[in-house]
């Protein structure tokens, strides 16, 4: 694997290409590109919900401290509702500890991938301050600006989130990941009909080398909120032929279904569906909470009986 061949695994990873990473060889062990493609590879399991496999790929020896990190995500997300889940973030914290330090093994890159992987699983776990504090509001890493901007837009604060994002053009070079997290900003905002994030998850998926049901998901979203129904149920059918039983593609199916011209028991087959196989996506979350809260409210209230017909 020579300097083009990492070049387009990070640009395949920035894309959420990780099938087709996983999927790859890792160069030898004595090459210069082994720690980046192994650390691309095992990120790429734990994205698609397979932290064992991430495990596995890690030599139980390794130093480098990026790789012991993602190793540490990998132990968090296995453990993401037991009670082991608070020794895994104690190791991240002493990670991003132990970086601040001068004898600990890995470049600068590593380091800040440290701070992007410990912020992830503090994002996960619900301690937004923690991940932003760890992150650093003036980082100068993109990744890191990727991650804040995505929490920001998690709390709802889209202002804050292009604040970062206006902020990171001053310094950042104009790549792949830069115009992602613009789109991500467009997304969630709405700029111009989301005509730039529709145009840049289009440019991507025209790439014949590439193969992304995770675009395929965004672009269909996007296209959802375009009132683009069919043509957004085009591209979610797609990624879910791609990547069967992903939870956000199902979500955004079964929104698609219901706003479109199905029939009215297919929608709440799917809406059933995804309720029943993913019980904490945050849609289903959501829409369980506003019924109960709808039952709740109602409760309080008497309905009158139907007055009788007065004859004439």
């Amino acid at each position: 694997m020579d300097s083009s061949d990492l070049y387009n695994v990070k640009q395949q990873f920035t894309l959420s290409a990780f099938q087709a990473l996983v999927n790859q060889d890792l160069p030898d062990e004595s090459s210069p590109n082994y720690i980046p493609a192994l650390i691309y590879k095992a990120r790429s399991y734990i994205a698609l919900n397979e932290p064992k496999s991430a495990l596995n790929l890690i030599p139980e020896n390794a130093e480098n401290v990026a790789v012991k990190a993602v190793a540490s995500l990998a132990r968090y997300v296995i453990a993401e509702g037991s009670s082991d889940v608070e020794s895994t973030l104690e190791e991240l914290r002493d990670l991003s500890v132990e970086i601040e330090g001068d004898d600990v093994e890995g470049s600068e890159k590593d380091k800040a991938l440290v701070r992007v992987l410990a912020g992830t699983a503090f994002a996960r776990a619900g301690e937004i301050e923690e991940a932003l504090e760890t992150l650093g509001s003036e980082t100068e890493d993109l990744e890191a600006v990727a991650l804040i901007v995505q929490i920001y837009l998690s709390i709802n604060r889209p202002d804050l989130a292009k604040k970062q994002f206006d902020r990171s053009k001053r310094w950042a070079e104009d790549d792949l990941l830069l115009q992602l997290i613009e789109s991500t900003v467009g997304l969630a905002t709405g700029k111009d009909n989301y005509s730039n994030t529709s145009s840049f998850y289009t440019e991507q998926l025209g790439n014949p080398s590439l193969t992304s049901p995770h675009l395929l998901t965004a672009r269909g979203v996007t296209r959802i909120l375009r009132g683009e129904i069919q043509e957004a149920k085009s591209d979610l059918e797609e990624s879910l032929h791609q990547q069967k039983g992903d939870a956000e593609a199902e979500a955004a199916y079964a929104v698609a279904t219901g706003l479109g011209s199905s029939k009215r028991s297919e929608a709440d087959d799917i809406w059933a569906k995804l309720a029943s196989e993913h019980p904490s996506h945050p849609l289903v979350a959501d829409v369980n909470q506003k019924a109960d809260m709808f039952d709740q409210y109602a409760s309080n209230f008497t309905v009158p009986p139907q007055a009788g017909t007065v004859s004439a």
